[in-house]
């Protein structure tokens, strides 16, 4: 009889100890936000950690397929935090920064077999120049834009580090002046930002609301910002090391971000 209370009072301390485990998991998730970069079977010495083969491309979007995530717009995702409303499991969320061509040639095709939508953060003054050739045109991107799937946002007009940014004018220049050359070029408003290098600081994250967008993302500012500010959003950069699928499983968790903070001192 003692033996058997025993195994009662064990069996009800350990699934409080669950619940209140999964309740501290549960407080500590963050809607994983992928960055990729560059898509390409080419090697590029300038973006080589960052560049992502089309065949893992594709793998790494039949995982979310069949895992059965929710791959929803940035945009989606800036509204559920905002609103405070609840996340469906297993949501996530895919940009890529810089706007490569490579992009339209190898991602956006995998993207749309898989019906997934995405952002893509473009620097307007190497769109359709003739000295950045590996730079999007503004051609590939109105046919993406097209397809309902991609929506561009700016990465400012010449990707500066905007934290040394000193003048107030050219702050302006590079985060509401971009906003003005993409809506033109594309016929819409441009709601998303994306902080070149993913750095930023008070004055360019104001500079960013005052210009009217409706979100930033940056990489991994820390955890000093607050996983519910949709003028920082903390995204996940996918490198080559995602390659490894596990890793990738890792970094799509909607854990990862609590545990790369977990491991910084400040």
């Amino acid at each position: 009889m003692f033996r058997n209370k025993r195994l009662v009072f064990l069996g009800i301390i350990l699934f409080i100890a669950v619940i209140f485990s999964a309740a501290f998991l549960r407080s500590r998730y963050t809607v994983p936000i992928l960055m990729y970069h560059s898509v390409s079977p080419e090697p590029n010495p300038y973006i080589e950690l960052l560049r992502v083969k089309p065949e893992i491309f594709r793998r790494q979007m039949r995982f979310l397929k069949e895992h059965h995530y929710n791959v929803v717009p940035l945009a989606a995702v800036a509204d559920l935090i905002k609103n405070n409303k609840p996340v469906p499991a297993r949501t996530v969320a895919i940009t890529f920064d810089d706007g490569y061509k490579d992009n339209y040639i190898y991602a956006f095709p995998i993207l749309k077999e898989y019906n997934f939508p995405a952002t893509i953060f473009v620097i307007t003054s190497e769109m359709s120049n003739p000295a950045q050739k590996e730079r999007l045109a503004w051609e590939d991107i109105a046919v993406m834009q097209a397809s309902g799937l991609i929506t561009f946002g700016s990465h400012t007009i010449t990707h500066p580090d905007l934290t040394k940014v000193l003048s107030p004018a050219d702050l302006e220049k590079e985060i509401a002046g971009s906003k003005k050359i993409l809506e033109e070029k594309l016929g819409r408003k441009v709601e998303s930002f994306a902080y070149p290098i993913g750095k930023f600081d008070a004055k360019s994250r104001q500079a960013v609301i005052d210009a009217g967008y409706s979100l930033a993302a940056a990489s991994n500012p820390g955890k000093a910002f607050s996983n519910k500010d949709i003028f920082a959003l903390k995204r996940l950069r996918i490198s080559k090391n995602c390659a490894n699928m596990f890793i990738f499983w890792v970094e799509a968790s909607g854990y990862y971000n609590f545990m790369r903070e977990f491991k910084r001192k400040k």
